[in-house]
């Protein structure tokens, strides 16, 4: 019966470095190696935001008026 009544925080998926369960203390990844894979892929330039060059003249554009 008390069962019944958990609420999980967050969707269950699957973690995006490894593909295991990820965890609820540290979701959306499984364990804090995958965590830290992740951060470093990020500090390392492995992961890019995409921009597109119009957008930086646009910018210029506005500014300049």
């Amino acid at each position: 019966m008390s069962g019944d009544r958990i609420a999980h925080l967050r969707p269950v998926r699957p973690c995006p470095i490894c593909k295991k369960p990820s965890s609820q203390a540290i979701h959306p990844f499984c364990s804090n190696r995958c965590a830290d894979i992740d951060l470093n892929r990020w500090l390392s330039g492995a992961y890019v935001i995409p921009a597109r060059d119009d957008e930086q003249e646009d910018e210029q554009t506005e500014h300049s008026n």
